[in-house]
């Protein structure tokens, strides 16, 4: 599986890295990330838009602050969020450990 290191992502902190567990084409291209990543504490992922595509997130290990539009909420291990088509979104660790998650992002 392809390993990517994400330094400042979506002018997030610190350096995200994402486990591809499937490529693009191999899922006949119906979305551009089918990974897990991992958050080290204190990091984050920026603020930004989906365009084109919507993001889903499911938790595995960890604790995360997540804003949806606006709205924040606090995340664990067993939840997820779903940043839709034209949606905004970031996640930051805000645990004591790694926050790893299932991210997809697929098209419209």
């Amino acid at each position: 599986m392809r390993t990517e290191f994400l330094p400042n992502l979506k002018d997030g902190k610190e350096t995200v890295r994402v486990i591809n567990f499937i490529e693009s084409e191999e899922a006949d291209n119906k979305g551009r990330l089918f990974g897990i990543s991992i958050i080290p504490v204190g990091g984050s992922i920026g603020y930004h838009q989906h365009v084109g595509d919507f993001e889903i997130y499911y938790i595995l290990k960890g604790r995360a602050l997540v804003n949806d539009n606006g709205d924040e909420a606090v995340l664990e291990a067993g939840d997820m969020m779903h940043c839709k088509e034209g949606g905004y979104h970031s996640i930051e660790n805000i645990g004591d450990n790694d926050l790893k998650y299932v991210a997809l992002i697929l098209y419209t």
